[in-house]
């Protein structure tokens, strides 16, 4: 992805200002229904905020607007399993008034927000805060992870029933360690009881040791403390062998190794009820890439080499990987100019979810029905949530987008407060059109 010249970017496209018609018709789209498995040319009608019609034919029924929408693809919304929008607690970096336009205008028409804002999602009083938020900025479903122990210290369980009443879409340590493996049985024996899903971000603290860099050659000529793969495999056998022994359903977060993609392939041969996630620039980058000491390239867990990479494409494509995530994490300039080891780890990674993603299917990696898969229906079956798909009386949560228009990312176009990432300059291939939430549109490039 080398840049070339772009007319357009995310930031340039504006929110029309006429009111949203009642019924909407989408007309002569390339549509792609993951759920059904349709993939053609189609016409999706929308009425009351609900889809009432994808079908080959054209309608009978007249709609108040009708987009011609020959050349375009259109596919359900993407469920993005893992952002955060810094808010409460650090909103010098980012907050929903920044994040939300910057979701709408990528495709995203729903949201799991980790428990790690400040104060921590532990109580069904920090939950529902977050939900008056989320309310109060609308347009997007923003659901939230509470914390699976009391203030993510790893010890005390947190009130997970309560949460779960309170509408916590699953349970999460974000990235916090839980080192006594007592407590990680009782919270998954809990979550179990509960039919709670439990959100594990899979690397033994012991072996990451506090590194910032996959352990290899270019950590060592930089001299930068390392993380094994190790440490990733390890922690994904631990749990795994607590699912064994309490039936609990657990999701695997941000994989980055190619071991850690079988062991999670291997349990779901057994049966066991596990699934798995990527953030996308782990389908792209490599511990090559902070080279150079490129803070905007630190992330957790760090970039592997070219052979893990390409192992996560595969699980992507074979479905072991059931979901493409952005794992937003915007920060403010002065968090990335430190020493690399100091530097604050994460992309601004909401506006580059879908284009890199569909640079999978530009390559060959994989299908347009796949994409919207591991984008829309499977993040949201992983969730438990009714998403991701285009039946009649769903809500019309929709994205229109045009696989073929490229752009190039410049950071200051960026609609996100947060302007960390790497493919500053890059060219893109594939941009949103329009975004409809509930059958309003909330975006339209």
């Amino acid at each position: 992805m080398k840049p070339q010249s772009p007319d357009w970017s995310p930031a340039r496209a504006v929110k029309p200002d006429s009111p949203t018609p009642r019924s909407l018709l989408i007309r002569g789209a390339r549509v792609l229904d993951p759920r059904s498995g349709f993939d053609g040319i189609g016409q999706v009608g929308i009425r009351d905020g609900l889809i009432v019609a994808c079908e080959p034919s054209l309608p009978d029924e007249t709609y108040d607007e009708t987009i011609d929408a020959d050349g375009l693809w259109l596919m359900p919304g993407v469920v993005d399993l893992c952002a955060r929008f810094r808010e409460p607690g650090q909103t010098h970096k980012a907050s929903f008034a920044s994040e939300v336009p910057a979701a709408q205008a990528s495709g995203i028409t729903t949201v799991l927000l980790p428990p790690d804002c400040q104060p921590v999602i532990d109580s069904p009083a920090m939950l529902l805060r977050v939900q008056r938020i989320a309310a109060q900025a609308g347009g997007l479903d923003v659901r939230v992870l509470g914390a699976l122990t009391k203030g993510l210290g790893g010890e005390a369980l947190a009130e997970l029933s309560s949460l779960k009443n309170a509408g916590a879409s699953g349970a999460s340590q974000a990235l916090q360690p839980i080192r006594d493996s007592l407590v990680a049985r009782r919270a998954l024996e809990y979550a179990h009881g509960l039919g709670v899903t439990v959100h594990v971000f899979a690397q033994n603290a012991a072996l990451a040791a506090g590194g910032c860099a996959h352990e290899g050659a270019i950590a060592t000529r930089l001299g930068l403390p390392p993380i094994p793969a190790a440490a990733e495999v390890s922690g994904i056998r631990f749990w795994i062998t607590l699912v064994e022994d309490t039936g609990a359903r657990v999701h695997f977060c941000r994989l980055s190794t190619a071991r850690g993609a079988e062991l999670v392939a291997l349990a779901q041969q057994r049966g066991l009820p596990v699934s798995a996630d990527v953030a996308a620039h782990q389908l792209f980058l490599t511990d090559a890439d902070i080279d150079g000491f490129n803070a905007l390239c630190h992330v957790q867990p760090p970039l592997r080499g070219a052979a893990d990479r390409e192992a996560l494409r595969e699980a992507v494509a074979s479905g072991v990987i059931g979901a493409v995530c952005s794992d937003h994490q915007p920060h403010e300039a002065d968090a990335k100019i430190n020493p690399f080891p100091l530097t604050e780890p994460g992309i601004s990674a909401l506006e580059t979810l879908l284009p890199l993603t569909l640079a999978l299917v530009h390559e060959g990696r994989l299908s347009p029905l796949a994409m919207a898969e591991r984008l829309s229906l499977g993040p949201a079956r992983i969730a438990g949530l009714d998403a991701g798909r285009l039946d009649a009386g769903q809500p019309a949560d929709l994205v229109l987008l045009d696989p073929d228009a490229e752009w190039t990312l410049h950071t200051e176009r960026m609609l996100s407060a947060g302007r960390n990432t790497p493919f500053d300059g890059c060219a893109l291939r594939g941009r949103v059109v329009r975004t409809v939430y509930r059958g309003r549109t909330v975006f339209a490039g």
